[in-house]
């Protein structure tokens, strides 16, 4: 083949022809940002993991909120309990959240005011959609927070708005020498004082007759504490709950 007709085999322009120009994209629609749309989003499918603990795997994903206060080793149980669960589950810690801000962050430690609570409900917001979607997506969560028996503003109702109704909240109660230990082993923002905890301790011992389930981890270490929860879990999966 001549090199002329190899290039009009391949499209390419002929003498005194234009060469042909691509299609331009549609324009936007009236009144739109300018930006094309996008496919609806699907739920991405992520694998059971093996082994771990069997609560849940046969029920869909769950939601667990874990109340405690400073100290009662809410945190660390949580992150225990996400770990060795035998369906994919997440860790979502509401104090780790309300610190994404930096500059301009309200510490509640330095008094409870308007602008410490509205950092409080939007880290609760986004914890609330975080959970919401790991739950579409079929990935279990736990949420670690101080909620308070006597508070609305720092109370369950919100996390139940903002999670939905599915949410399985459960207390972690020890003894108050045990969180006034833990606590003086903390550091930073996150140390209270003796006196602020055991006045948070006491509020929480307002749960005790709310119904919600209690777990007194006094003197269990952190392996059995989640498998105490893991069993509370399992109990709440086997019918509705008694709260």
């Amino acid at each position: 083949m001549e090199w002329a007709e190899m290039q009009h085999a391949v499209g390419a322009p002929q003498p005194g022809r234009p060469a042909a120009q691509p299609s331009p994209p549609p324009p936007p629609a009236p009144g739109g940002t300018g930006h094309f749309p996008l496919p609806p989003p699907a739920p991405v499918q992520v694998p059971a993991q093996p082994g771990g603990s069997l609560s849940g795997t046969a029920h869909g994903p769950v939601a667990v909120l874990l109340i405690g206060a400073a100290g009662a080793g809410k945190t660390t149980i949580a992150r225990y309990w996400a770990d060795h669960r035998g369906a994919p589950t997440a860790h979502i810690s509401l104090d780790d959240v309300r610190e994404w801000v930096r500059a301009g962050f309200a510490d509640p430690q330095a008094g409870w005011n308007e602008h410490s609570e509205a950092q409080y409900r939007l880290a609760r917001r986004t914890c609330g959609f975080a959970a919401r979607n790991f739950l579409a997506n079929g990935v279990s969560c736990i949420i670690d927070d101080a909620v308070f028996p006597d508070r609305p503003a720092v109370g369950l109702g919100g996390w139940k708005r903002h999670v939905g109704p599915g949410l399985l909240p459960v207390v972690l109660l020890p003894g108050l020498d045990v969180v006034l230990t833990r606590n003086a082993e903390r550091s930073g923002n996150r140390r209270l004082s003796d006196e602020e905890v055991a006045r948070i301790h006491g509020r929480m011992a307002g749960w005790y007759g709310s119904g919600l389930p209690i777990i007194d981890n006094s003197h269990l270490d952190v392996a059995a504490a989640a498998a105490a929860l893991d069993r509370v879990v399992a109990r709440s999966l086997q019918g509705p709950p008694v709260w």
